[in-house]
């Protein structure tokens, strides 16, 4: 398996961060958590990327409600500042593992639960089964 380093550095970065805040703020825009980190935009981001590059970055605690739709469940989300920081990880880690489990096993007829199964397996990339 192939090793990725300076992966921590990308993630950091000010363009990586400003693309997160934008997919973040998707369908969002008028939400007050929002709206409060829009507010002063560069002056968050900049903070956040200070934190991360030191290391002292801590998620915030999430914030339970209850929906009722399609049945009651109660549901935990995170505030936007750490959504933030959710997208701008999977932005750089999310080409790295499309890119393995292609190679694995995964084709469009293929569900995520099967991937997931076949990757667990001993000798996985040896064993890949074709259809």
């Amino acid at each position: 398996m192939k090793t990725y380093k300076h992966v921590y550095g990308q993630i950091c970065t000010f363009e990586n961060l400003y693309t997160a805040y934008r997919r973040a703020r998707r369908g969002k825009r008028g939400r007050n958590d929002v709206a409060a980190f829009e507010f002063d935009m560069e002056g968050n981001l900049l903070r956040l990327q200070e934190e991360l590059r030191q290391e002292r970055y801590r998620p915030e605690g999430y914030f339970n409600f209850t929906i009722h739709e399609p049945k009651q469940r109660l549901v935990s989300a995170a505030p936007f500042r750490d959504r933030v920081v959710h997208h701008a990880l999977c932005q750089v880690i999310e080409p790295i593992w499309e890119r393995r489990l292609v190679e694995e096993c995964c084709l469009p007829d293929r569900s995520w639960h099967r991937v997931l199964r076949f990757s667990q397996l001993p000798n996985a990339s040896s064993s890949a089964p074709r259809q």
